[in-house]
């Protein structure tokens, strides 16, 4: 039976790495793939799926009003689907993934931030953590040592933000994954 995996994490834990060898094991066997990106996030161009370890592949840009269902459905013999940047799913489109695991049987592998900078939800990240049949975290670590599991967002001078639109992209010179202390100290919370 096929399921529907959420695979998620702060920034920097590897989750593109862990999806775009997962893919090519697939296509090492000879399986077809079908490789899905947020179009939102394109720093390593449009339609790419990128690590940072310097590793990429191309995939199908989806953007909020992108039928996932109908898109693989019609990719003939696939063997699995893998979704990065879940976080930017829109509720219906993590239903939609849900469906293509029940009713096409395909496995769907889904890689993305479980929370925003201000410590929120995403909304495709709560959908796919109500209806993931498993999920799974990839951990990374504070500079500490901790495991992270917050992000703080900071200014062009390293200055921490504590408000803000919930998706901006960026990369390292955006971000720094902690662990909740001193997500919280970062913050000035006590």
């Amino acid at each position: 039976m096929a399921k529907l995996y959420f695979h998620y994490s702060t920034m920097n834990a590897g989750k593109s790495t862990l999806l775009l060898q997962a893919a090519y094991n697939y296509r090492e066997r000879g399986m077809a793939t079908l490789l899905l990106t947020a179009a939102l996030d394109d720093r390593a161009g449009p339609g790419v799926i990128a690590s940072r370890i310097g590793i990429s592949q191309p995939a199908t840009a989806f953007t909020p009003q992108t039928d996932l269902f109908a898109l693989i459905a019609s990719v003939r013999d696939c063997a699995c689907v893998f979704v990065d940047e879940a976080q930017f799913l829109t509720e219906a489109q993590a239903w939609q993934l849900a469906r293509a695991a029940d009713d096409l049987g395909v496995p769907v592998m889904c890689y993305g931030l479980r929370v925003d900078f201000r410590g929120q939800l995403f909304p495709g990240s709560a959908a796919l953590l109500a209806w993931a049949d498993d999920l799974r975290e990839v951990r990374t670590i504070c500079h500490c040592g901790r495991k992270a599991t917050m992000v703080v967002r900071q200014d062009a001078q390293g200055r921490v933000l504590r408000d803000g639109a919930q998706v901006q992209i960026g990369g390292n010179e955006t971000y720094v994954s902690l662990c909740r202390r001193h997500w919280r100290e970062a913050l000035g919370e006590t």
